[in-house]
């Protein structure tokens, strides 16, 4: 697989990585962890170089999951892990103290078994730090040998430059895909500006943009998009008109709709490198197929006169959440 650089600092990655949270969390029951460390084993095999977890999938399982996959080629590979939670649970709400981010370093080099974090994330910025002092003791722990580098998840453009101005950056995580652009407008070119990479999760739409979802499918009770606004049932029905379209896009070039979704996303910028999750092998295959998919100007052409024409019905996030992002 091809390597793309995140950052002015040396890291390097494969251009497509792999998002594991939804081995562990989010949609629905855990994988079996057989089958989960055989799909990052595989992963690791075809070329992946990039994984990424954090302390609240699960609470903790997820990095313990992952630091027990990746252990027979620990040096071949980038881990991202992420601080940000109090106690490492979503529900508990945000701590980035000086104090909680070295707990949570030390713990998860122990769950991940290893000596250093590749590349560390504040996984939502929290308005009572400052941002210099989250980027500050990241910096901290890079110069006690604990972090590679640092990254933000969801930051805003200004909290972005506070941060990088201490500690340079280099990479942000964030939602971005074919049915969410918003970071188009000020935070790519943030991002060009200061030579900061972007990771951007959920690349294929929290699995809308494959084409396996439509406004019948019912989701496990414990699957979060049960309370994403764009993920209602009528939601759904108003999208399917992008997924169809894109659809007709990949069958003319022999490849699948998410193939499409993941391509586009590579060739906005050299220096993005999406990470989308999956469980079930076929579809870690076809993920990864992405990187060979080569997009002609016609093509991306007619991708944006489809994103024209449709407009995506649905907010990404309840109210809740959507607060606590872009800060």
């Amino acid at each position: 697989m091809q390597t793309r650089k995140l950052g002015q600092g040396g890291l390097e990655v494969s251009a497509i990585g792999l998002g594991c949270m939804g081995l562990s969390y989010g949609y629905g029951p855990a994988t079996d962890k057989t089958q989960a460390i055989a799909l990052i084993r595989t992963a690791f095999e075809r070329g992946v170089t990039l994984f990424d977890t954090a302390e609240a999938y699960g609470p903790f399982v997820n990095e313990e999951l992952l630091g027990e996959a990746l252990a027979p080629f620990r040096d071949g590979v980038v881990i991202a892990t992420k601080f940000g939670f109090a106690g490492g649970k979503v529900e508990s709400g945000l701590d980035s103290r000086p104090e909680n981010i070295r707990q949570v370093a030390d713990a998860a080099l122990m769950r991940l078994k290893t000596d250093r974090i590749d590349l560390f994330y504040q996984h939502r910025v929290d308005p009572d730090v400052p941002i210099e002092e989250a980027a500050g003791t990241v910096k901290d722990l890079i110069g006690e040998g604990k972090v590679g580098h640092f990254g933000l998840s969801e930051a805003g453009a200004q909290t972005i430059r506070r941060a990088h101005a201490v500690q340079p950056v280099a990479a942000l995580q964030s939602e971005y895909s074919l049915w969410w652009r918003e970071t188009e407008a000020e935070i790519l070119p943030t991002l060009e500006e200061l030579g900061i990479g972007f990771v951007p999760f959920s690349p294929l739409g929290k699995g809308f943009l494959t084409g396996a979802i439509n406004a019948d499918t019912r989701f496990d009770q414990s699957d979060f998009r049960n309370i994403v606004p764009r993920f209602s049932s009528s939601a759904r029905k108003a999208n399917q008109t992008l997924v169809d379209l894109l659809g007709e896009i990949a069958a003319a070039k022999a490849v699948t709709p998410a193939q499409i979704a993941l391509a586009w996303l590579l060739a906005q910028k050299p220096w993005i490198v999406p990470i989308p999750g999956t469980t079930r092998l076929p579809r870690l295959a076809e993920n990864i197929g992405a990187a060979d998919v080569t997009l002609t100007p016609g093509d991306l052409a007619a991708i944006a006169d489809v994103l024209a024409r449709v407009a995506v019905q649905g907010d990404r996030y309840p109210a809740h959440l959507q607060a606590r992002v872009g800060r």
